[in-house]
């Protein structure tokens, strides 16, 4: 299984022919790997609807013919713009396909789409390719992060927020790494734009220092082979 960084807080997960994209904010991203054309894509899984990860997944998807996997609010304004595959689970719910699993998971931030939807948050948790990954969506610390490593199989590897500002920060992430446990973590959300910059080696060193995880920190358009 291959997780590729398309930058911010897309990712690409891959598995024995199997696409899944996570929140592809390409079109307008200073860091995106790809443009929301280059794409292929199974399934579309979203954690939210901030511009910044709802992105292009309208487009993605009646081009590719993808299933899409988002909160239910945000799930309706999917299928109003004239998505045929749609699921909508609410937090705890976990939607099943041919390949794996997608399960929804709190995340203390705040939505509304661009077209005024409001809609909840979530982190992700994904089965693919016999590994867990944990898409902490754009969660500010909290204690409840814990719960999740509790809950079911480990987790592989965090795909985790750092930039701070709209998210939580390096310094809060260390601590959520504690709490989560995953054998690896990759950070996002950051460097994207100025609000968000921040330090992501320091970052490496501090988590590797604190807790058992390794980190791995990749550009925008390299692979991790968990």
């Amino acid at each position: 299984m291959d997780i590729r960084f398309l930058g911010h807080a897309a990712f690409e997960l891959t598995h024995d022919g199997t696409t899944v994209l996570v929140d592809p904010f390409l079109t307008g991203n200073p860091k995106a790997a790809v443009g929301a054309d280059e794409v292929s894509a199974d399934v579309i899984l979203l954690t939210h609807g901030h511009a910044d990860h709802i992105g292009d997944t309208v487009a993605i998807a009646k081009r590719t013919g993808a299933a899409a996997v988002a909160i239910v609010e945000l799930a309706n304004e999917l299928s109003e713009e004239g998505l045929q595959n749609v699921s909508d689970p609410n937090l705890g719910g976990t939607v099943r396909f041919d390949w794996g699993w997608v399960k929804l998971v709190p995340a203390w931030h705040t939505s509304t789409t661009p077209k005024g939807t409001v809609n909840t948050p979530a982190g992700l948790i994904i089965s693919i390719g016999e590994k867990t990954i944990y898409h902490l969506g754009d969660t500010a610390l909290f204690s409840d992060l814990a719960l999740v490593a509790k809950r079911g199989d480990p987790i592989d590897v965090a795909l985790m927020c750092i930039g701070g500002h709209y998210t939580m920060d390096r310094l809060d992430a260390v601590e959520a790494a504690n709490l989560i446990s995953a054998r690896e973590v990759i950070p996002c959300h950051y460097d994207t734009f100025p609000p968000i910059e921040t330090d992501a080696q320091a970052f490496k060193a501090d988590v590797e220092a604190a807790t058992s995880s390794k980190v791995v920190v990749l550009q925008p358009g390299e692979t991790h082979s968990p």
